[in-house]
């Protein structure tokens, strides 16, 4: 049985990705970030059958030998710990370059020293693109710094490709684009639209015009798994999407008619990106993806925004709705 390490076990992918592994039989380590509240994120809401089987470690990305430690005798790792709030990193830049980019880079000199190594999967993202120049989005697609978390993601994953060509480290990145699901924060775009809606008043929302590329969290998962399998994949970026877009406004209309809902829309200035900020169009090019290890979506957008809405709708009590949290 091989050790596995997941940084950022706690958020939502993160915490999807920590259960599946335990339930396929993997000796689990997960970092989640230390807070004197005792709190595991996400890591709580799975079965106690599942967390029984993790070895938790708080601590942080910044601290050089904690993430030393915890990399030491790991097989595999998959690095999704970082700070991902767009609107969060106009107020504090500087905690994402050293969540996201100082931390990246104390994760690979730790693994510099850890023979046990076989491969890191390091996530980045979509938002690294920018508005699209051309569509569908392959990983050839320039980069775009269009906010100080993008600029951070991008850093982050040139750290990455450079430890691969410049000391051989075993490194895929998989490059996700608008993940959604159950445990999502009300921070992102979808559990925004949804928990408004229970709440039934009004939807506050920013710019309705961009379009996204949303997967459901499964094929996100399954997208992971894949990626840290594939030999063929280290070296390489490769993109993880449906291949298909949608504005926001469509999105809306979506997501009220499966809800059964009549509710206003009303557009916050706070909510809306600086301009030469706003990515308008992201869509996916996965043909890397299936070429290489036959990865393909299983879930329809309608199947995992029905499981979503359930979710949210059974935890709904938990969220702070019509809060605008950063």
């Amino acid at each position: 049985m091989s050790k596995v390490l997941v940084t950022g076990a706690g958020g939502f992918i993160g915490s999807h990705l920590t259960e599946e592994l335990v339930r396929q039989g993997e000796d689990v380590r997960a970092l989640i970030r230390y807070n004197s509240r005792d709190q595991w994120g996400f890591i709580e809401d799975l079965p106690q059958e599942v967390r029984s089987q993790i070895e938790l470690i708080a601590g942080d990305l910044k601290d050089p030998d904690g993430v030393r430690k915890m990399v030491k005798g790991c097989h595999k790792i998959f690095h999704l710990g970082a700070l991902i709030a767009i609107p969060y990193s106009y107020v504090h830049p500087f905690d994402f370059i050293q969540t996201n980019v100082v931390g990246t880079a104390h994760l690979l000199n730790a693994c510099l020293d850890n023979e046990a190594l076989e491969r890191i999967v390091h996530t980045s993202t979509s938002e690294v693109y920018g508005t699209a120049q051309y569509i569908p989005i392959d990983e050839k697609h320039p980069l775009q710094a269009q906010s100080p978390y993008a600029a951070s993601k991008i850093a982050a994953d040139k750290l990455a490709e450079s430890y691969y060509l410049s000391f051989g480290l075993p490194i895929a990145t998989i490059r996700p684009f608008n993940t959604f699901g159950p445990r999502q924060s009300l921070r992102a775009i979808i559990p925004t639209i949804i928990s408004q809606a229970i709440d039934g008043k009004r939807i506050r929302l920013g710019n309705t015009k961009p379009r996204r590329d949303f997967l459901f969290v499964r094929d996100t998962v399954q997208g992971f798994f894949q990626v840290g399998r594939c030999k063929e994949a280290v070296g390489r970026v490769i993109n993880i999407g449906a291949g298909k877009d949608i504005s926001i406004e469509e999105l809306v209309k979506k997501i009220l008619d499966q809800m059964g809902k009549k509710v206003e829309i009303e557009v916050e200035d706070r909510r809306i990106r600086p301009a030469k900020s706003e990515v308008m169009q992201l869509l996916s090019d996965t043909r890397l993806a299936k070429e290489l290890f036959g990865w393909a979506p299983r879930y329809t957008f309608e199947d995992g925004l029905r499981e979503t809405i359930e979710w949210f709708q059974k935890n709904f009590s938990r969220f702070k709705v019509g809060s605008y949290p950063l």
